[in-house]
């Protein structure tokens, strides 16, 4: 009997203790790419949490009451807007604390009306499929590409909004913030030109990704997919498209196709079967990536290592 009240009162302790020291981050964002910008901007001030947990989709995740509570307890959320975080919209479109990226100005953004199969996809200029955003611009839900991370120029656009939104919350660190954003600019710009010069000769490469969530970083560095397997993570390419695309794959003759972790690869398998496609994996989200300063460089380096890493063989 005494040991029982023993072990219930330790059990009581350690319950008190964990919830004492599960403080929640000052600063808050919805997915991973997020955080790592703002590691980037906070690197030696503070750490950025994020809500979506490594593997899970952020158009299907479900909150469990422990985000509710980073939620309710951040100072600041940063999250893109709810043409891509469906799981949080509700909590956070009328949070006095969330920033909506794609709300804030000088952001360049895409229209996804003009990436369907069908539709012209192929600019001679990298980024002609996006426009300059105007603070407060009213769009048709699902008419934007979400991505917005994946533009390197866009990626800027966020740091230097989160150094200056920042101050408020830091004011004794504006300067580390300033020079945190001086030194990511830095590394951001000569890895572009790196990758920029790495894409160049790549640019007539065929290659298939799995869903329309690469405009961003294909317009950027000027490259268009031969094909898209499925347009959305929760709409399924019909026997229609899937014969069309089988039949892409064999006019392609060598190519490269892409899937993502969190699809099954079993269509791209069934797609690929006895032709001379080389497959390699995507990850937008940068599951795998360490969050540091230099964490947004890693996910932007890795995606161009899979992407070009392929594309060089064929």
């Amino acid at each position: 009997m005494l040991f029982r009240r023993l072990v219930l009162l330790l059990a009581g302790l350690s319950v008190s203790w964990s919830a004492v020291s599960a403080t929640a981050p000052t600063v808050l964002t919805t997915i991973k790419p997020l955080q790592l910008i703002a590691a980037a901007v906070l690197d030696g001030v503070d750490a950025p949490g994020v809500l979506l947990p490594p593997g899970a989709s952020p158009h299907s995740y479900a909150l469990r009451p422990s985000d509710r509570r980073a939620v309710l307890q951040a100072e600041r959320i940063y999250w893109v807007g709810p043409d891509l975080e469906m799981f949080v919209e509700r909590l956070l479109n009328n949070s006095q604390t969330a920033v909506e990226l794609m709300d804030i100005p000088q952001l360049a953004l895409r229209d996804m009306r003009q990436t369907l199969p069908g539709a012209d996809n192929h600019s001679d200029s990298p980024g002609a499929q996006a426009h300059q955003h105007e603070h407060g611009h009213e769009h048709t839900p699902g008419s934007l590409d979400a991505h917005i991370w994946l533009d390197p120029h866009n990626a800027l656009t966020i740091a230097r909004y989160m150094a200056d939104d920042l101050q408020a919350l830091y004011p004794d660190q504006a300067g580390k913030l300033t020079d945190n954003l001086t030194a990511f600019e830095s590394r951001l710009t000569q890895l572009d030109t790196r990758l920029r010069a790495r894409f160049e000769p790549l640019h007539d490469k065929p290659y298939f990704v799995f869903h329309d969530g690469y405009g961003y970083f294909e317009d950027h560095y000027n490259l268009a997919p031969r094909g898209i397997f499925s347009l959305s993570h929760e709409v399924q390419p019909g026997a229609r498209h899937i014969n069309a695309l089988r039949e892409q794959l064999q006019q392609a003759g060598p190519a490269c196709v892409f899937s993502e972790p969190q699809f099954t690869p079993r269509l791209v398998d069934t797609l690929t079967r006895d032709l001379p496609i080389r497959k390699a994996e995507l990850d937008p989200l940068g599951s795998e990536i360490k969050v540091d300063a230099r964490g947004y460089e890693a996910l932007l380096e890795g995606l161009a290592d899979q992407l070009a890493g392929c594309l060089e063989k064929l």
